[in-house]
């Protein structure tokens, strides 16, 4: 079963994300260290896999 994309989101203020806003249904997020990630949907979607994929790889990249 799918995550949701609210549980998304809380992983990546967890890592220290900071939510810049977005257009519609989208959401930038932004680390200190500059590491972008942008997603889409509401936040009772549920998640794409390559969503999934893209916020740990994210999330990977910015605690290196």
């Amino acid at each position: 079963m799918p995550r949701k994309i609210r549980e998304l989101i809380a992983e990546l203020k967890a890592a220290g994300f900071v939510n810049r806003g977005g257009n519609g249904s989208h959401r930038n997020f932004i680390h200190p260290k500059g590491v972008l990630v942008t997603l889409s949907g509401k936040s009772g979607s549920d998640a794409k896999p390559y969503q999934e994929k893209l916020v740990a790889k994210q999330i990977k990249v910015s605690s290196s």
